[in-house]
């Protein structure tokens, strides 16, 4: 198993992410854009993840064994991305961005499919190759930050592009058998599996989980500054979060081991309501916002190490590119969009800790439907 390769992959992937999602909107207020236009711009690499996934999947299960569509679309992605370096208009920054994003977004699920092919019968070990992707992620976080004050946000273009060049190289290096696990074949086409009612329902609870925690990702930092928090500590509280999912990736085999997937996913619900609720209820008292943080290990890491485990077993090998592609894009991508909706309109309607309520009740919900649909549909599975 190429543990180093595979797990470069995730690095650069996350890295890129680590620079994107804090950093990208500071660069574009660099170039004079108001927040309506940044708004916007931030909006594209979202709305694309919904559809490129879908798109990437369906071509990556038709192509024979041993063939990847993943060289092509990180080549295309980063040549894209180097337009924006003589990018002015906000129309030319909107098309680059689409174009880059939709082939970028394409990547991760089909890796997810890789990596899990690779690791065969170890597939409970994906935690300690996913870790180097939080890893990628915090350390770029930590570091753009002084990069960008020393030397201005203009330095989120070359960083971006360095990591892109690094992913492609990682993915070339990577062997592209999809199939190294015998697995069931379908002659349907794949799309049996959807229309069974348990994988469309736990794909309705990966939605509401991830809609769950967009007011987290969106409007944590905002939601600490209204209470009085300051920058460097907000940092170190992003920064224990990760941390703890990182331990998380690394022990994840032994609770694989120990525990049935729907057990993990039920635990992790759980888990996420309680996160919620302390935040909401106790944001001025900092050992509850830590606790919060470190139930980030649990409310991400359990949780999207489970799922991925779930669709695997649930997709068959013609269906597994497609099967990531449906979990990416309904809950990074639609749960993403959904939360980050109600997230703002709730915000200046109701208040900021109500957000936190609402997404505590949306992770109720996936438990309860987790408890009384899934788990029972996929027993033997699961």
């Amino acid at each position: 198993m190429p543990y180093w390769r595979l797990s470069a992959f995730y690095f650069f992937y996350f890295a890129v992410l680590g620079v994107l999602a804090p950093y990208w909107g500071p660069y574009l207020e660099s170039l004079g854009f108001g927040p309506r236009d940044i708004g916007v711009l931030m909006a594209i690499p979202l709305a694309t993840k919904i559809v490129a996934p879908n798109i990437w999947g369906w071509f990556a299960d038709t192509m024979p064994e041993g063939k990847s569509l993943l060289p092509l679309a990180s080549v295309l992605a980063l040549a894209i991305f180097a337009t924006l370096f003589v990018a002015e208009s906000f129309v030319w920054l909107a098309l680059a961005m689409a174009g880059f994003s939709f082939f970028w977004n394409a990547t991760l699920p089909s890796m997810e499919v890789i990596t899990l092919n690779h690791l065969g019968d170890r597939r409970h070990r994906y935690g300690v190759v996913r870790l180097w992707g939080s890893v990628g992620f915090i350390a770029l976080v930590l570091s753009m930050g002084g990069v960008i004050e020393g030397y201005g946000a203009s330095m989120v273009l070359p960083a971006i592009g360095i990591l892109l060049a690094g992913m492609c190289l990682s993915i070339v290096s990577v062997p592209g058998r999809t199939a190294a696990v015998a697995r069931p074949v379908s002659s349907d086409g794949g799309a049996r599996p959807l229309l069974q009612p348990h994988v469309i329902a736990f794909l309705f609870c990966c939605l509401l989980m991830q809609a769950s925690h967009a007011p987290f990702y969106a409007f944590f930092t905002l939601y600490l500054e209204h209470y009085g928090y300051n920058k460097p500590l907000i940092g170190g509280l992003w920064a224990l979060g990760v941390a703890a999912e990182i331990v998380v990736f690394i022990c994840m085999h032994r609770l694989f081991r120990a525990y049935r997937i729907t057990s993990l996913l039920l635990f992790s619900f759980g888990a996420t309501v309680l996160r919620w609720i302390l935040v909401a209820g106790f944001p001025e008292y900092l050992t509850v916002i830590l606790l919060s943080q470190l139930l980030h290990a649990v409310t991400f890491g359990v949780y999207h190490a489970s799922a991925i485990q779930m669709i695997h077993r649930l997709f068959t090998a013609n269906r597994q590119h497609r099967g990531q592609a449906l979990y990416s894009s309904m809950s990074f991508g639609v749960g993403g969009a959904l939360g980050s909706l109600y997230s703002g309109y709730l915000w200046e309607q109701a208040g900021p800790g109500a957000i936190y309520v609402v997404a505590a009740v949306a992770a109720s919900v996936s438990a309860l439907v987790t408890w009384f649909y899934v788990r029972p549909a996929v027993r033997g599975i699961g």
